[in-house]
């Protein structure tokens, strides 16, 4: 079984939950979708509402996760023979592990998959590859919905799309594989030297380097490999 997943939640700091989630289920069979907002301990933070388009008062009166009936299909679905695909899965495993799910199977992540398999992408959010890949091209399918950015379900969609086009560059199992494997990223996305090889930052300002590696909290494990990787050198 696939698990195509998405959330949205009340903002990205270490204390915000999830307040809708969206999934598709596929195997050889069957395809089938299920979406839910979601009752959060949090409020949701008005640069969250901006994104998502999510209220307080949408979801005042849901459910809370673990009472949910996704949650109680999730957990259905939580075993070592199924696979789990999302955009950035350790944000979307952290967030669910804080509502008490803890997930058993096997895991593909396609952010890790483009970046990759396709490292020229100038950008690696969902929305961009959905206009650089042209996955909108597929969109219009017969599982009937909604496609808005930042809905849950219609991200979930869209993870789908990007797993099938990954197929084309590499079969499950190697997407798996690529997802345990850390990515050398060769320049700044951000910072004072954005769009600048970290290989000649390392040699010419190496304690720009090593200032961030110390000062730096919940860097990125990637970014903290590839910064390591060219001081190293």
């Amino acid at each position: 079984m696939l698990i195509f997943l998405d959330t949205e939640t009340t903002g990205l700091e270490e204390v915000d939950r999830i307040c809708s989630i969206g999934f598709i289920l596929q195997d050889k069979e069957s395809i089938e979708t299920h979406y839910e907002l979601i009752k959060s301990v949090k409020k949701i933070r008005p640069e969250a509402s901006a994104v998502h388009h999510i209220t307080n008062e949408m979801i005042k009166d849901r459910e809370l996760f673990k009472d949910s009936n996704i949650f109680k299909l999730l957990q259905k679905y939580n075993s070592s023979e199924n696979i789990l695909i999302s955009h950035n899965i350790d944000f979307e495993l952290k967030m669910l592990q804080k509502e008490g799910f803890i997930y058993k199977g096997k895991i593909i992540d396609t952010l890790k998959c483009v970046r990759h398999l396709i490292p020229e992408c100038e950008q690696f959010s969902l929305q961009y590859l959905r206009y650089d890949l042209k996955l909108y091209k597929s969109e219009n399918s017969n599982l009937d919905i909604d496609i808005q950015a930042h809905n849950a379900l219609s991200d979930a969609l869209h993870v789908k799309l990007l797993y099938e086009y990954l197929l084309d560059m590499a079969d499950t199992e190697k997407l798996q594989d690529l997802t345990m494997q850390h990515i050398l990223i060769s320049r700044f996305s951000f910072g004072k030297y954005k769009g600048r090889y970290i290989e000649e930052i390392a040699i010419n300002d190496r304690a720009y380097i090593e200032w961030m590696l110390n000062s730096l909290n919940d860097m990125d494990e990637d970014l903290q490999y590839s910064l390591e990787y060219y001081l190293n050198l």
